[in-house]
């Protein structure tokens, strides 16, 4: 973008530019970025593509795209990633919320909407924390992570978002007592190690390695919240759990182990296995 440049022309140069890197989505991205430095929406794009571009934002888009050029997740460059019509904020230090996980929580409100207690588990930015906040204003939503940094980032979202969340430092389950919550979500890391060198530079590089790496199979931090949660969820609680493609036959196998009683695999919009849920069944309890 050079003065004298329309916003049309503006986004057009921009997405070229991104794409010649061989960006996978250069058009979305440049959409994001001019919007971002122009301060408007996609739709304010289209409104403004014939004005011209005001004095000093072809600097600030040009400092934006070098960025992006060296594959820094669009989100992170703007700083702000929308989930549940949230603005989250994000950077290095958590994953960038996807719109898959909102699954997670379309997932809770219809499985448990009388839930007095619920845990997010790893919450990274808090995003799902605060989307159950907004939804669940009864409850008392709690929000755990073993990670000071993404802890920091949670209590930012929070504070802004939803005030009411409470924020642990946990690694994992190991701070809670037993029969604390109805349900316990989490999106716990989920790609096998050996597949981490592979993943997009834009999640290899830029986001937080312990978020991503589940162990040689994918599979450490799910099973681990398997054997764990049934002893914080109190009667028939709700685990709700996000999963990697394919893992779903491994996930149900794990969970068809007493004291959980049903569990089932939900699929994304892409029908790709997304989500586990596995009820826990009261002492004694022996069918779903």
């Amino acid at each position: 973008m050079t003065a004298g440049d329309t916003v049309g022309t503006a986004l057009a140069a921009t997405a070229a530019r991104l794409a010649a890197a061989g960006l996978a989505e250069p058009r979305a991205d440049a959409e994001v970025l001019v919007a971002h430095v122009l301060g408007t929406d996609r739709t304010g794009l289209v409104v403004r593509a014939r004005e011209p571009v005001p004095a000093g934002r072809a600097e600030q888009l040009e400092r934006l795209v070098q960025r992006r050029l060296a594959r820094e997740p669009v989100f992170q460059v703007i700083g702000r990633r929308e989930f549940w019509s949230l603005e989250v904020t994000v950077d290095r230090r958590v994953l960038s919320p996807r719109p898959e996980s909102e699954l997670l929580v379309d997932t809770v409100l219809a499985l448990a909407p009388d839930a007095r207690r619920i845990l997010d588990c790893g919450t990274g930015s808090g995003a799902l924390a605060a989307a159950l906040a907004r939804e669940l204003p009864r409850a008392e939503i709690v929000a755990s992570d073993r990670s000071a940094d993404a802890l920091a980032v949670a209590a930012a979202n929070s504070s802004r978002l939803a005030p009411r969340v409470r924020l642990v430092r946990a690694d994992w389950l190991t701070a809670f007592r037993a029969g604390t919550f109805d349900v316990v979500v989490a999106n716990p890391p989920y790609v096998a190690r050996t597949a981490l060198a592979r993943l997009a530079p834009e999640i290899r590089d830029f986001e937080p390695r312990d978020a991503l790496d589940g162990g040689p199979d994918g599979l450490a931090a799910i099973r681990g919240l398997l054997a764990t949660a049934t002893r914080v969820l109190r009667g028939r609680g709700w685990l709700v759990m996000e999963l990697g493609a394919g893992q779903g036959a491994a996930a149900r196998e794990l969970a068809g182990r007493a004291p959980w009683v049903w569990s089932e695999v939900r699929l994304d919009a892409a029908g790709i296995d997304r989500v586990l849920v596995a009820r826990r069944g009261e002492e004694g309890s022996g069918d779903g």
